[in-house]
């Protein structure tokens, strides 16, 4: 096993995550190594899931940050940008299916979209990627996210 697979599933196996699992925030779904597999539970809303999947590839994890983006779980295909989380404000800043064609996420733990962003490592502190927190950080924020009153749904419902 690679030493980035390694430090990948000690995360996962660590109280952190399995907190999240347990309080139904978030539940591993595959790993194919270096892409993984995780549901987010969102908030009830009409018409809405009850949770989005994110496919991350956590190459050169924990010292690189991951990389997500909304996934379709039961197809293994990128999901369809209509069928993203749609929102106020916050949701469609992180949300951005024109950003980067919807490969990645715009948030400061992100490993794409943090570049060329140095000015987030100032603005958002408590979001930049930090090895010791893991992937948890990411899960954090999309949990966050996801269950705020700023999430209005899927975005084309």
């Amino acid at each position: 096993m690679r030493p980035d697979e390694r430090a990948f599933r000690d995360h996962v196996a660590a109280g952190a995550f399995q907190l999240g699992v347990h309080l139904n925030r978030w539940k591993l779904g595959s790993i194919a190594w270096p892409i993984v597999q995780i549901a987010v539970a969102a908030a009830a809303r009409d018409g809405a899931p009850n949770e989005y999947w994110f496919r991350f590839d956590c190459s050169g994890y924990s010292q690189e940050a991951p990389t997500a983006r909304p996934w379709d779980h039961e197809a293994d295909q990128p999901l369809p940008f209509n069928r993203w989380p749609g929102g106020a404000s916050r949701i469609p800043a992180v949300f951005r299916p024109e950003w980067k064609d919807g490969t990645c996420l715009y948030l400061p733990c992100d490993r794409i979209a943090a570049v060329g962003h140095d000015n987030w490592r100032n603005e958002y502190p408590a979001l930049q990627w930090s090895p010791s927190r893991g992937v948890v950080l990411y899960l954090d924020e999309l949990h966050s996210l996801l269950n705020s009153s700023d999430y209005k749904g899927v975005r084309g419902g």
